[in-house]
């Protein structure tokens, strides 16, 4: 998936403005696809030129004109299509986990901020999607429903073991113990 097909798939389930596409990223995906307006206005100016999706100008008294898009009946299709083609494969790229696989190199201050930032992280997404299913969860579909809980259990999943395991990393790396990064072998194909 890429930011065109979810822009066209929050369109399906709601005419939107690309300020509240930004806003759909940042809370209900925010657990599992990132996307910021330099992706989401042209994905946007490429959909509506495709004739996937219309856009209308909407003026409202003493503000700025704003611009509502709406998903075509062909834009429907094009996404129904993207769902049913898409492999569902569970991608991870993380920074963090970089970082800790490398904790040894690290100095123990550096790695007790890294890990205190991504439990930070973790516990703001959870109350994100605290304040969403208060707010909402009474109208999410059963899609919805599955992909907060989802979304719930791995965030808590992760802060329990950042929580409890946090230990191995951090005792480490002040001592001069490494973790094997030395003995590492990469086979070339």
């Amino acid at each position: 998936m890429d930011v065109k097909t979810l822009c066209l798939g929050v369109l399906c389930h709601c005419d939107a403005t690309g300020y509240d596409i930004k806003k759909h990223f940042e809370s209900a995906f925010s657990h599992f696809f990132l996307a910021g307006y330099g992706s989401i206005y042209p994905a946007l100016a490429e959909l509506t030129e495709r004739g996937l999706i219309c856009c209308d100008a909407e003026s409202r008294a003493g503000k700025r004109e704003r611009k509502l898009y709406r998903v075509t009946e062909e834009g429907r299709r094009a996404f129904e299509d993207a769902l049913c083609a898409t492999e569902p494969r569970h991608k991870v790229r993380s920074e963090f986990l970089v970082l800790l696989y490398f904790a040894q190199l690290m100095p123990t201050s550096r790695l007790t901020e890294v890990l205190d930032q991504r439990l930070g992280e973790i516990e703001a997404t959870l109350g994100q999607l605290d304040t969403m299913e208060r707010l909402e969860g009474d109208r999410w579909s059963p899609g919805e429903q599955f992909v907060g809980g989802f979304g719930r259990a791995i965030l808590e999943a992760s802060r329990n073991y950042i929580r409890q395991n946090r230990h191995l990393v951090e005792d480490t790396t002040d001592s001069g113990q490494t973790s094997g990064v030395s003995d590492l072998r990469v086979n070339a194909v």
